[in-house]
C-alpha cells in the first residue's frame, strides 16, 4: 500500500489481486486491530462456505449477491450490510456482477500471507 506516513495510507494506487472463480480483492487499509478490503465478483462467483474467528461486516457496493449465514439465505443488493458474528459458517454467491466492502476484526493476517484457504477456487 502506498504510504503517506507511518499512519495513513492510500488505496488507490493499489493493484487488484486476483482470487480465482471470478473474485478480485484490494486491500482499503488496515492495522493488527481491523482490515477494510473491497471485492469484486463476475456473476456467479461463489464465496465458498466458510468460518473464522473474526467478527466481519460487509457492504453491498453494487450488484446482488445471496448470503447464506448459519444455514439462513438472504438476498442483499446495493446499500444493504452485512454482519457476521464470529466462527458462523457463511457463503456469498454473486448473482449480479458487483462490489463488497468487507471489514474484518482483528486483522485477517491469513490475507496479508497468502496462507491462508482460497474460498474462490484457483487462481486464473
Amino acid at each position: 500500500m502506498k504510504r503517506v506516513s507511518e499512519k495513513y495510507i492510500i488505496a488507490k494506487d493499489i493493484e487488484w489481486e486476483v482470487l480465482g472463480g471470478g473474485v478480485s480483492r484490494k486491500f482499503l487499509g488496515y492495522d493488527n486491530q481491523i482490515m477494510m478490503v473491497s471485492v469484486k465478483f463476475d456473476k456467479g462467483a461463489l464465496g465458498s462456505p466458510h468460518q473464522h474467528f473474526h467478527t466481519q461486516a460487509t457492504y453491498v457496493v453494487s450488484g446482488k449477491f445471496e448470503f447464506e449465514i448459519d444455514g439462513v439465505k438472504q438476498i442483499v443488493e446495493a446499500g444493504d450490510g452485512v454482519y457476521i458474528e464470529p466462527n458462523l459458517l457463511h457463503s456469498a454467491i454473486c448473482l449480479e456482477e458487483g462490489q463488497l466492502i468487507d471489514t474484518f476484526s482483528p486483522v485477517r493476517e491469513d490475507f496479508l500471507t497468502g496462507n491462508g484457504p482460497s474460498y474462490f477456487g484457483d487462481k486464473k
